[in-house]
């Protein structure tokens, strides 16, 4: 036997053996490095940073441009601008480190977020379906919903890397601009909304990424349906308010629940809510968590219906 264990090279586990949520997060550590060998996602992040760029730098514009209000005319990169007309614009934004500030930063930033997504969909769940890959891993020792735990903190790692983690680079930033001790102290709250939509996004959309890779499995199905929900949905709600005056038709749209989920985090003011009008932050919550329990549901039912392989 030693002479047959020499031939195979064999050589004995000697590290300390975990339990399965370990494998969670080695599952989780093995979709990224998967994902990351992409070139588009590369491209994608790049897009990211660049809607993170123009919050950043926006953000000393309007600072600079508050400085330079005493006259009606500055010059920007050598051309003379009005002043109240490009304050207008960047009003719109509201980068001022308010709580729209980063309600705004992350209804930008899901444009790109739900490309990724998509995407993240397709190779790290779809493929495991579509290929067969799925028995392989559940006749491991761990258990169903430990490989969706672990695809799902994949997931939440993108999430929180385009949104979460930029929104608080830019509440520090804010903190600077403007008196930071004062900001810090007074401002706590931002900070611990921002962590709660980052939760909320990641409970969410982890969800949503899940089923319908599960239920469509390749790109550019998954891609046409994440356009429908964040694309399609959006333009039909605002239509259906506009016509029938009734604000509880923007419920169908799942990217503006959020956004409503969001904001109530970050403790804003229901009426300064743009566009209006908007339905309560209940409704919101309701919707959110009724999606989140049919995606689950739909995700049991289809991950034991798998055959594992002994």
């Amino acid at each position: 036997m030693a002479h047959t264990d020499t031939l195979l090279r064999y050589r004995p586990w000697r590290g300390v053996p975990h339990g399965p949520l370990y494998a969670s997060v080695a599952l989780a550590r093995a979709s990224l490095k998967l994902l990351l060998r992409r070139r588009l996602m590369w491209g994608l992040l790049a897009l990211a940073l660049l809607v993170f760029f123009f919050f950043f730098y926006a953000q000393y514009l309007v600072v600079w441009i508050e400085n330079q209000l005493a006259t009606d005319t500055i010059r920007f990169a050598g051309v003379p601008v009005n002043a109240k007309n490009l304050t207008r614009f960047l009003d719109r934004l509201a980068l001022n480190g308010s709580d729209h500030t980063f309600g705004n930063f992350i209804w930008y930033q899901g444009y790109v977020l739900v490309i990724v997504l998509a995407l993240a969909g397709s190779v790290l769940i779809g493929n495991d379906f579509f290929h067969g890959s799925l028995p392989f891993y559940l006749s491991k020792p761990i258990g169903r919903w430990h490989y969706l735990l672990g695809k799902s903190l994949a997931v939440g790692v993108l999430i929180n890397l385009l949104t979460t983690g930029p929104a608080i680079v830019l509440w520090v930033q804010a903190g600077l601009l403007y008196d930071w001790r004062s900001y810090y102290v007074n401002h706590l709250s931002l900070l611990v909304g921002i962590i709660g939509y980052g939760l909320v996004l990641t409970v969410t959309l982890s969800a949503l990424v899940m089923a319908t890779a599960v239920w469509l499995r390749r790109t550019v199905p998954l891609a046409m349906v994440w356009m429908a929900l964040f694309a399609l949905l959006p333009m039909l709600a605002n239509w259906l308010v506009e016509a029938t005056k009734d604000e509880r038709w923007r419920l169908i749209d799942l990217w503006n629940n959020l956004y409503l989920c969001g904001l109530s985090c970050l403790q804003t003011d229901h009426a300064t809510i743009r566009p209006s009008p908007q339905p309560d932050y209940w409704m919101a919550w309701v919707a959110v968590g009724g999606g989140v329990l049919v995606c689950g549901m739909y995700l049991r039912r289809r991950i034991q219906a798998v055959e594992i392989v002994a």
